[in-house]
């Protein structure tokens, strides 16, 4: 079986086995606890997460540095960092301690029967309280052993910071670092409710959506969202002067029914509302159709039980709500 560290030719091991097992005694907690430095960002709260003292930890990784020959954190008062060195050897390590980890976690579920344990959920703040929210008392009914901790946000999602197991994005998906399954189509519609229409009627082309009431989004970034449309084949943004802008999409929605203006929303935001006529779709033949609704993870070759489950379940879940309406609303030919 492949080591995951090689020891330094500075620090050569004595002869015999009890010196092989004091070495890897060494090398295995020096990597734990440095691999847990890394990532909460100091020596205190690296201890708290592997539950021993900070001393510990920092005689820990002191040893390592040694039997490495070189430094892997630099230490001030205020703050700790890795070291070039450092940085380089949290990267060879952490792909294979976290192989280690998920190993043991499936030993665990197959020795312990049901699917058990806490799953760290991500996801968008419309998409996690509109889809993802609701579902999750099924899900708890049918697991009832797993605990699930969900987290709406709209900035990104750093899966190792974070500590995320499964976060739900949005969009068009070019993080090749992770495995992205898209659910469903994401069908961007352009609404304005019959009270709207009635007193400033409907653009009849993108051209004259500049001349409407409009209402953005704005993201946590700071950046506004530019509506998209596809004309001829070809994809087209515009970034329409609003009278309202609000940087959460449930605000949107709600400006946009009580007749304030017109705003491209997520069809899953407006689907009922469309079905039951308290908003009407407009453009709808220019809606993009290359975006999606993703469930994204890490890429593992060993998913735990408890993950497989959440994302067989909420696959299915989300797929079996009637999310889709654009097909209604294009003409057929005959």
């Amino acid at each position: 079986m492949p080591t995951f560290l090689s020891v330094s030719p500075a620090a050569p091991l004595a002869n015999g086995p009890d010196s092989l097992a004091d070495s890897f005694a060494t090398s295995y907690a020096g990597v734990m606890a440095f691999i847990a430095v890394a990532v909460e960002g100091n020596f205190a709260k690296a201890g708290d997460r592997l539950g021993i003292g900070r001393s510990a930890v920092s005689r820990s990784v002191q040893k390592l540095e040694d039997q490495l020959g070189i430094r892997l954190f630099v230490r001030t008062t205020r703050s700790t960092s890795l070291t070039a060195e450092g940085q380089r050897f949290y990267e060879e390590c952490h792909p294979g301690v976290e192989r280690i980890i998920r190993a043991l976690d499936d030993m665990r579920d197959l020795r312990e029967g049901p699917p058990s344990g806490q799953l760290r959920v991500c996801s968008t703040v419309g998409f996690g309280r509109k889809v993802v929210a609701p579902l999750l008392r099924g899900f708890r009914q049918a697991h009832p052993n797993i605990s699930v901790e969900l987290l709406l946000d709209d900035g990104p999602t750093d899966f190792t910071i974070d500590r995320v197991d499964v976060s739900f994005r949005n969009g068009r998906m070019e993080d090749s670092r992770v495995i992205a399954k898209k659910v469903i189509p994401m069908q961007m519609m352009l609404c304005a409710s019959p009270a709207y229409v009635a007193r400033h009627g409907l653009p009849g082309s993108v051209e004259e959506i500049a001349g409407h009431h409009c209402v953005n989004f704005l993201f946590a970034s700071g950046r506004v969202y530019e509506w998209e449309f596809k004309v001829d084949g070809q994809l087209r943004k515009v970034a329409p002067p609003a009278m309202l802008t609000f940087n959460d999409a449930d605000l949107v929605l709600q400006a946009v029914l009580d007749g304030e203006g017109i705003a491209q929303m997520a069809g899953y935001q407006v689907c009922d509302h469309l079905r039951a006529g308290s908003l009407v779709a407009c453009l709808p033949q220019y809606a993009p159709d290359d975006r999606g609704h993703y469930l994204c993870f890490l890429s593992r070759d060993h998913l735990p039980a408890r993950m497989r489950v959440f994302i067989d379940y909420m696959v299915e879940g989300i797929r079996a709500r009637d999310l889709q309406i654009l097909d209604s609303l294009l003409p057929h030919a005959a």
